[in-house]
């Protein structure tokens, strides 16, 4: 058996507040960060999201950057996050070999370049045309810590994240690096909104994943990363172990540009791999923190996949995007921080709002918080548009 891939740090941000313990208090309170839209500037203000507290000018204050530095919503939520993670795994105080950031995003620092479109033709604000790029977002997120060997962006959606734990995870096995900081950020864009309004698939209030009367996504926007090292290393730099990434799966079943498939083809080989790979048996699983989103076709289609592998004794399942929202190419990240989180207090998160079973599912979501199972293995749900889905699972760490 190879060795472990350990976490040990892990930073986050979002609707539920800055850090892991503003996230966990919220959680265990059952109160959720989706309200009214506060800093976006868009007609569609009607519609809830769950935005960060802070606005642009209160984060650079935060992290103390100078007036003179150009940047964007979404590196800024990055930064704060990669510092708590950073901070916790101690690779700044104790520098690991090789170190690699994996940053997951779509929208780069599109939030500023659509505000100032017309005035880039005037020569006006064209300082936030370098800033539009994905990649200038990880690069400025990298920077704040410095020391990384190797970094990319990987922007396949809403599995942008999950895919980065991914990458750095076989990073990491391939000997390629010591230590691998993953996970993605993203902030609310125009685009953004105005993309999923279209496709008709936002609610008007707030999400209710899995439930009968299920309307449509509420948008969110935030960012985390975990620190990943192989079991060895943590021990070398004399570092704590948090929990282990025991197994995960990349699949594309390329049915439809923004559809799920309605069997929940590639979510079903996405779990079924995943399981796989952590040579685990699917009654092994104690929570599902699930993709979840809150729309008719997305919930239809995980249900299904979820009984294509559990049958009718499914573990325990929520979707915390009622509480985050829909964070987007970040949510592989967030659902990761949170899935662990989990595992380390033995908690079970409610799924917020949910009312009514929906028609032929064999499970019915957690509606009030669990705190008297013991955790051993969680599995966490990310799937993208074009069927790109990725499966996550964490398990408590045992020293061999």
């Amino acid at each position: 058996m190879s060795e472990s891939i350990v976490v040990t740090g892990m930073g986050i941000v979002t609707a539920l507040g800055n850090g892991k313990a503003d996230t966990m208090n919220a959680l265990q309170k059952k109160q959720t960060g989706i309200g009214k839209m506060r800093y976006l500037q868009t007609s569609h203000a009607d519609l809830p999201v769950g935005e960060v507290k802070m606005s642009n000018e209160e984060m650079r204050d935060f992290l103390k950057i100078p007036a003179d530095q150009i940047t964007t919503r979404t590196p800024l939520m990055g930064m704060i996050a990669l510092q708590e993670a950073a901070q916790q795994a101690e690779i700044i105080t104790k520098r690991p070999k090789k170190m690699a950031f994996i940053n997951g995003t779509t929208v780069g620092g599109m939030e500023q370049s659509e505000l100032f479109y017309q005035d880039f033709f005037q020569g006006v604000h064209t300082e936030y045309i370098a800033m539009h790029d994905c990649g200038a977002g990880t690069e400025a997120i990298a920077d704040t810590i410095g020391g990384f060997d190797l970094m990319t962006t990987i922007s396949t959606a809403c599995s942008s994240a999950a895919n980065a734990v991914i990458l750095g995870a076989n990073l990491i096995k391939t000997g390629r690096v010591d230590v691998a900081v993953v996970g993605g950020t993203e902030g609310l864009s125009k685009f953004h909104l105005n993309g999923f309004n279209t496709l008709m698939i936002l609610d008007k209030k707030q999400c209710k994943p899995f439930d009968k009367d299920r309307v449509g996504l509420n948008l969110g926007e935030g960012a985390a990363y975990i620190v990943l090292e192989k079991e060895q290393s943590a021990l070398e730099r004399n570092v704590p172990i948090i929990c282990q990434l025991s197994g995960y799966a990349n699949t594309c079943d390329a049915y439809h540009q923004t559809a799920s498939s309605p069997d929940g083809e590639g979510a079903f080989l996405a779990m079924r791999d995943a399981l796989k790979d952590a040579h685990l048996q699917p009654n092994d699983i104690d929570y599902i923190n699930a993709h979840g989103t809150g729309t008719d076709n997305n919930d239809v289609s995980e249900s299904a996949a979820i009984e294509r592998i559990f049958g009718e004794n499914a573990p325990f399942i929520s979707s915390t995007k009622s509480f985050t929202g829909h964070t987007t190419s970040a949510a592989g990240g967030v659902e990761a921080v949170i899935s662990i989180l989990a595992l380390q207090n033995n908690f079970i998160p409610v799924s917020l709002n949910f009312k009514n079973k929906m028609e032929n599912s064999t499970f019915t979501p957690v509606t009030e918080n669990i705190t008297d199972k013991i955790l051993h293995h969680i599995l966490t749900n990310s799937f993208g548009f074009g069927g790109n889905d990725s499966s996550l699972i964490f398990s408590k760490f045992e020293q061999r």
